[in-house]
């Protein structure tokens, strides 16, 4: 079983930062990649940030210029930046990954977080 903690989201100020921490843990043989989802209310889930093993990095067109994903492979752990946030990042964000439980396993979503809530208002 893999678990995904995240930490650090909160409460901000429309232009403010945020920084959002994601380690995995458990049953993990490796681990492809690591990814940032949010969802608003009555909304679907979506992309946010996704960081490769070989740290190549896909950002969704909204967040572009403004969040940063970074990660270290050997803790597990991935973060995202956030700054000059806007109303519309108001979500909550979701931790995920992407790889392998066991030697033979096939590659997958292998685990997501609880949730972290992002609220930016004045």
């Amino acid at each position: 079983q893999v678990q995904l903690v995240e930490s650090g989201g909160g409460l901000v100020q429309p232009g403010g930062s945020l920084r959002l921490s994601c380690a995995a843990s458990g049953s993990i043989f490796s681990i492809n990649a690591m990814g940032w989802y949010r969802q608003a209310p009555g909304k679907e889930r979506e992309l946010v940030a996704l960081i490769n093993s070989d740290g190549s990095r896909n950002y969704a067109d909204s967040v572009k210029g403004r969040f940063t994903i970074s990660r270290d492979n050997d803790k597990n752990t991935v973060w995202l930046q956030m700054n000059s946030l806007k109303a519309e990042d108001t979500a909550v964000y979701f931790c995920n990954a992407v790889g392998r439980r066991y030697y033979n396993d096939y590659v997958q979503h292998i685990g997501w977080g609880q949730g972290t809530q992002v609220t930016v208002s004045s």
